[in-house]
């Protein structure tokens, strides 16, 4: 299936975000796909195409800008430091994704969610605590701790965080933070924890991450994309 390109912008810094379209007639719910530190590589889009043939709008989404692609994870450090160093251009980048997604004439704006790997699993919780009108936000391995605390009553999304006991980049205490904070938020939180998996367990390439602590864990991925698939039907429906 061939993705197609749309383009918009944040504060003059271009976006490229990627579509997968479902076959029949619109508007169709729709998902946010969002990227590790590497960018908008293959697992996104392959994602994006899985959810499409299950009649999902899916929305490859541009972070970075310019839809800029590393091949080792090495080579994104400069991108990743200079968005975490201004967490509000963060979320507000998080907010012009899903903005320019809703806006599309082929999507119901009433059913959007986003899932998120890495990067991408950060970006979806700020998609969340955000506020926005998301149905389900769902995060694999990603980071969990924010600069920008959920405000109590503000989370709309149901939120599935799937992570790793053995995850050096998502440590279990930083869970038990973020069950305390959408708790106090009022927020509809379920983690799932993976006792054997370490980070990115859903990469089936993760030598390029080329760090520590990553490795692919058949079983982690596959249970996490069956119970995203269950939220999906659920809340999209």
């Amino acid at each position: 299936m061939e993705l197609v390109r749309f383009d918009y912008s944040h504060d003059a810094v271009a976006l490229v975000g990627w579509l997968a379209l479902p076959e029949g007639e619109g508007p169709h719910p729709a998902v946010m796909v969002m990227y590790d530190a590497r960018g908008q590589g293959e697992q996104v889009r392959e994602r994006a195409r899985r959810l499409a043939a299950l009649g999902y709008v899916a929305h490859v989404t541009d972070i970075y800008g310019d839809g800029r692609v590393h091949a080792m994870s090495s080579q994104c450090v400069d991108d990743l430091n200079r968005i975490h160093a201004t967490p509000d251009v963060l979320r507000e980048r998080v907010l012009i994704n899903y903005r320019a997604l809703a806006a599309r004439p082929e999507v119901d704006a009433s059913r959007i969610a986003a899932i998120g790997f890495c990067f991408g699993g950060e970006c979806v919780l700020e998609l969340a605590r955000s506020g926005a009108d998301v149905k389900a936000v769902v995060s694999y391995h990603g980071l969990l701790t924010t600069a920008k605390r959920a405000e109590p009553g503000a989370v709309k999304a149901h939120i599935a965080v799937y992570t790793g006991a053995k995850d050096p980049y998502a440590p279990l205490e930083h869970v038990d933070v973020l069950v305390a904070e959408m708790a106090a938020a009022g927020a509809v939180l379920d983690v799932t924890v993976f006792g054997n998996a370490l980070h990115a367990f859903t990469d089936k390439d993760e030598g390029s991450h080329d760090v520590p602590g990553t490795a692919y864990d058949a079983v982690a991925d596959s249970v996490s994309w069956a119970g995203t698939i269950a939220l999906l039907q659920e809340k999209l429906s």
